[in-house]
């Protein structure tokens, strides 16, 4: 009989169970209905008594029914898991699910300093532009103008009610008012928090970016020394074979002697580390794979390092890629090469007798040009020297200082005999100072005091081309038959602190150099002639670099110049308050040192003008740095070189 009554059967679909038996959909049904009519019998007329008594007399005999009560009394000890499985409606379970909220979100509700609720929140983000705003606009000038007629004397007395509703109104608006102003405030508070995080996490990943960087440099050291070394391997092998059929053609009976006293005669053919070749085998050079990107995310004008490179003046300096190898010179000449990714100096490049006046860094290749006449030519490849990883202090923790920032106490003293093997060649020819040099692939070109400039081949290490600069000034006043060619003899380039070529630069045919008479001349080595003469400076020249498009030249006029090289016309110009002793541009920005502490940069996109360098904040740090001599840029990574010997590395 209990099977055929619904009303007791188990909501799991088996038997009912006398101790865990639970109360079936179709009687929940039921039994809310008997609730929902006795709730209209007792909201029914209230001067009749009949529907009470008849409605609690049906619900006292629904509730006597034994298998009811004990129905609800299971029903009550029924877990979540065994509602979720039962037959109850997905809507109701869906509604269940989404209610649920465990302890542990419980526990962890953010705290809330707004005064205002929810609703009032809600109520002030409706927008101002919604009829309900517009309507109660129009009420409130209703409202003034009413007040405004009241105090001009109306006979009509005001009605207290409207009244009230208007200020009852401007007080709702002016409560809105400062919820808005409160959520706002929230909202900023939030926003600085997340500021914060997300400036805590940049950091960290910045550190992070370091520290790949640091390590990719390393593998690209070694992929390079394990070139150098199976190219040297190769050439032992190349001459261990040729000694052999060389012995073989004069003996053939040698092929019995020992093997030790073939490895010995090899190497007594190899030549020895003293003898000087005048052109010895240059080591294979890599470009590096992959160029360093840290400086990017740093904000322009930012101090990457400061090294104390010299004791005495920096005259020259330059470097490969940011993060990389960079040279340094000065009037104590000495010329150093730094680690810039470690902030260490590498090594002394030792041999000129007087100070080197100009160099430049080409991949592993370096170029110096002294006082002594004498150019020579370097190969860093070669170099005996090992990254050291500085992010790692001596008690084996990361050290933020060292890690992209900062210096190292024993960074000036380089190890010994660092440098002994990269020595290439020299270039003699020049009788005087050699001011300026620039070289692209196999073609280097120098000025030089002795008022001459010459072209050198690198791979046969000579002098291929001599270009006298008067006697190039004297030929084209003669053709010309005006002053454009002239050697322009004026009180302000008869300065005999002035370099008479300031500075050259050479791509394929095309030469460009600025001399002492403020002149800017373009060669074609093909001729030797000078294809045209750009007049515009009125003192010596003593910077320039071109481009596919601009030449840019800087001069003891206090001016830099930008020329057009298509028209030969002036592009642009500006001027500093002191002479240009050093100047450079990448893709957007152009730096130059004009007897300043600080960089000069000159953003070419925007038109701006701003500075870089220890003397913005020197004020702030009661501290008077050195005035800046030479200034090199690649990427927006820039390097400035001051009197006092002191190497600044920038972002700019």
């Amino acid at each position: 009989m209990a099977g055929s009554d619904s009303r007791n059967a188990s909501p799991f679909g088996g038997p009912e169970e006398d101790d865990s038996a639970i109360i079936s959909t179709r009687g929940l049904e039921a039994f809310g209905r008997k609730v929902t009519t006795t709730a209209g019998h007792l909201i029914g007329d209230p001067t009749s008594n009949a529907h009470y008594q008849t409605a609690m007399s049906d619900l006292h005999k629904q509730l006597r029914r034994p298998n009811l009560q004990r129905n609800v009394f299971s029903f009550a000890k029924t877990t979540p898991t065994d509602l979720v499985r039962s037959k109850l409606s997905t809507s109701e379970i869906q509604y269940r699910a989404l209610t649920y909220l465990p302890d542990e979100l419980l526990r962890n509700i953010p705290e809330d300093e707004n005064t205002y609720s929810l609703f009032q929140g809600f109520q002030a983000t409706l927008p101002e532009s919604s009829p309900e705003a517009k309507k109660h606009r129009r009420k409130i000038s209703r409202g003034r103008k009413m007040l405004e007629d009241d105090k001009s004397g109306s006979d009509t007395p005001p009605s207290l009610g409207k009244l009230k509703k208007e200020r009852n109104t401007l007080n709702h608006q002016l409560e809105m008012m400062g919820i808005r102003k409160n959520m706002a405030s929230s909202e900023i508070h939030e926003i600085d928090n997340k500021i914060a995080n997300l400036n805590s996490m940049r950091k960290i990943v910045l550190e992070r970016l370091a520290g790949l960087e640091q390590e990719e440099s390393m593998l690209e050291h070694d992929i390079l020394d394990v070139e150098n070394r199976l190219e040297d391997a190769q050439e032992q092998l190349e001459d261990a074979e040729a000694w052999k059929a060389e012995v073989d053609l004069e003996d053939p009976d040698e092929d019995a002697k020992d093997a030790s006293f073939m490895s010995e005669s090899i190497y007594q053919k190899l030549p020895s580390a003293s003898s000087t070749p005048t052109r010895p085998k240059r080591h294979k050079t890599i470009r590096r794979k992959s160029m360093p990107i840290l400086h990017e995310h740093f904000d322009p004008g930012s101090m990457i390092r400061e090294i104390q490179a010299h004791n005495d003046s920096i005259t020259a300096l330059d470097f490969d890629v940011p993060f990389g190898t960079m040279v340094t010179a000065a009037l104590d000449d000495s010329v150093r090469v730094w680690d810039l990714n470690a902030g260490r100096c590498m090594g002394l490049l030792e041999g000129h007798t007087a100070s080197v006046r100009a160099l430049q860094v080409e991949d592993n290749i370096v170029a110096t040009g002294s006082m002594d006449a004498t150019i020579r030519l370097w190969d860093l490849s070669k170099a005996r020297y090992e990254p050291l990883d500085n992010r790692i202090n001596k008690d084996g923790d990361e050290d933020e200082d060292h890690l992209a920032f900062g210096g190292d106490d024993e960074a000036f003293d380089p190890p010994v005999g660092t440098m002994i093997d990269c020595p290439l060649f020299t270039l003699e020819a020049h009788v005087d100072e050699v001011t300026a040099l620039h070289f692209r692939g196999d073609t280097l070109i120098s000025g030089s005091s002795d008022k001459t400039l010459r072209q050198w081949d690198l791979e046969k290490g000579r002098c291929v081309q001599t270009l006298d600069v008067m006697w190039a000034a004297a030929q084209a006043s003669a053709t010309m038959g005006s002053s454009e060619g002239t050697w322009r003899q004026t009180g302000r380039v008869a300065d005999s602190s002035a370099d008479f070529v300031g500075a050259v630069q050479v791509f394929d045919a095309a030469l460009a150099c600025g001399t002492a008479d403020g002149m800017v001349r373009l060669w074609d080595l093909r001729s030797g002639q000078v294809h045209r003469s750009l007049v515009g400076h009125t003192g010596p020249v003593t910077c320039l670099q071109f481009d596919d498009v601009h030449l840019v030249t800087g001069s003891v006029d206090r001016s830099i110049r930008i020329w057009d090289l298509r028209t030969g016309a002036i592009h642009d110009a500006y001027a500093y308050d002191s002479p240009i002793t050093s100047m450079m541009f990448d893709s957007r920005r152009i730096v130059s040192a004009a007897g300043e502490d600080v960089a000069k940069v000159y953003d070419k996109t925007d038109g701006r003008h701003w500075d870089v360098g220890s003397g913005v904040t020197a004020e702030e740090e009661s501290r008077t740095p050195a005035v800046v001599e030479r200034v090199r840029i690649k990427d927006g990574y820039l390097t400035e070189g001051r009197k006092d010997g002191i190497v600044g590395i920038w972002t700019c």
